[in-house]
């Protein structure tokens, strides 16, 4: 918002300015110069007063007034001005290109605008902690150096507590990191849970261990993402990657869970003495929501289950006969929360059996406690942070669609939901209403 502000009154002033010039048939240097001066002072003062909060998106745009305004001093005190043939095309020109200097400038705050977190509603104020677990037991099979897997993970958790709180393990989406929902961490966290996210190294864009080793996106796990939602694989391919990446997927996640019950025994750690062991929630975004559906039909532990706008992988078979996907019709016991945005919603309409959500309307019928919300307007991304954090690309990654949902609006009825569910099937506190159509 500051970003498209600070390009229309440059806009203005540079046209404005440049009419002047040729109605007067002169450059007017010293009047630029005090006008280079004055927009420095003005960002200056609006920086101080925190109306623009000092980040790397605003660093392009301050260094080019410092400049800007360390070229206009020099022309107020230099002792001989120079004198120029006058040149209409000169004046446009210059225009031009200084309105291209800024439009660069601001680029970094048009991207990643300036945004605030939902506050949080819960009583605890929140600490964070990250650290790396070594899972001895499996290689990594993204290289080829025998190394054995790391997992980076972050917890969100109430401080000052002295208590003990129910777990819920986060899983991002396909490219996404640990930090896709901090909002919905922080509040969960505020409420008295111990939330921990995890990064999927190669599954990620980016992850970096406690030791600072940095580790991006596997090349030929994003074109297997990116070429399947272009529809380039067969049923039977598609069945063959789900059930590659959920692999995956499940086996860090598990690790994690069983990293964490084993430390909450043994470690004394700030965090894990935190830990209910007894009460364990997983929840998700797009293939992370699929991962931890998956989760909640293998494991005992687990006792309450949110999937975040995410296929229903586990509940998935592949018939060969009819080269189509089917849901496996079993049972499904864990309490299940379905939180769909309007891209998804419309696929469950449709009723196509080769589409990945082939099982998700099934799972109504076969889950024992199955809650649905619908959040209308709301795209893929409107369900994560970085409908915050960066509009532009949330809308490069829904294929351009943009959301009509408020961000702010959207989640924190997300997170208020998630709350409810969580209390209400971890906790035993209040029943869960918020299921329906927002």
């Amino acid at each position: 918002m500051i970003g498209n502000i600070i390009l229309i009154i440059a806009a203005v002033c540079e046209i404005s300015f440049a009419v002047f010039r040729i109605c007067t048939k002169s450059y007017q240097k010293k009047i630029k110069a005090l006008i280079r001066i004055g927009a420095f002072a003005a960002f200056l003062i609006f920086t101080l007063a925190s109306v623009i909060e000092w980040s790397f998106r605003w660093m392009g745009l301050g260094l080019l007034l410092l400049v800007w305004a360390l070229l206009g001093v020099w022309t107020l005190i230099r002792s001989k001005e120079e004198h120029k043939e006058y040149k209409r095309g000169r004046v446009i020109r210059n225009a031009v290109g200084m309105f291209m200097l800024v439009v660069i400038a601001v680029t970094p705050a048009l991207v990643f605008p300036q945004y605030h977190l939902p506050p949080i509603t819960g009583k605890y104020q929140v600490a964070t902690a990250s650290y790396t677990y070594v899972d001895k037991n499996r290689i990594e099979q993204f290289t080829d150096t025998g190394e054995i897997r790391h997992v980076n993970v972050e917890f969100w958790y109430p401080e000052h507590a002295d208590e003990t709180y129910p777990l819920l393990v986060f899983s991002p989406g396909a490219f996404g990191s640990k930090g896709s929902n901090i909002s919905t961490y922080m509040e969960l966290a505020s409420h008295g849970y111990v939330v921990c996210a995890i990064d999927h190294p190669f599954h990620s864009y980016y992850t970096a261990s406690e030791d600072g080793n940095r580790t991006f996106i596997d090349s030929g796990y994003m074109k297997e993402v990116n070429d399947s939602n272009k529809g380039k694989y067969t049923v039977e391919q598609m069945y063959g990657l789900i059930q590659k990446w959920m692999k995956l997927r499940t086996d860090d996640m598990n690790f994690v869970i069983d990293t964490i019950v084993e430390k909450a025994i043994t470690s004394s750690d700030k965090v894990y003495p935190l830990v209910n062991t007894q009460k364990i929630g997983v929840f998700g975004h797009s293939m992370g929501g699929a991962a931890s559906a998956w989760l909640g039909r293998e494991r005992d532990d687990v006792g309450a289950v949110v999937n975040i706008d995410a296929p229903m992988f586990s509940e998935l078979i592949y018939n060969k006969e009819t080269d189509d996907f089917a849901a496996s019709n079993q049972p499904y016991t864990t309490p299940l929360l379905n939180i769909y945005s309007d891209g998804v919603w419309v696929q469950l309409l449709q009723h196509n059996s080769k589409s990945p959500y082939a099982a998700n309307k099934v799972i109504d019928k076969n889950g024992k406690v199955v809650h649905t919300v619908h959040f209308q307007g709301a795209e893929h991304m409107s369900l994560t942070d970085l409908s915050l954090i960066s509009p532009l690309i949330s809308n490069m990654l829904q294929g351009g669609r943009v959301a009509e949902i408020d961000p702010y609006y959207c989640l924190e009825t997300m997170n208020h939901i998630l709350v409810q569910f969580f209390d209400c099937y971890l906790k035993g506190q209040g029943s869960f209403t918020s299921a329906g159509t927002y």
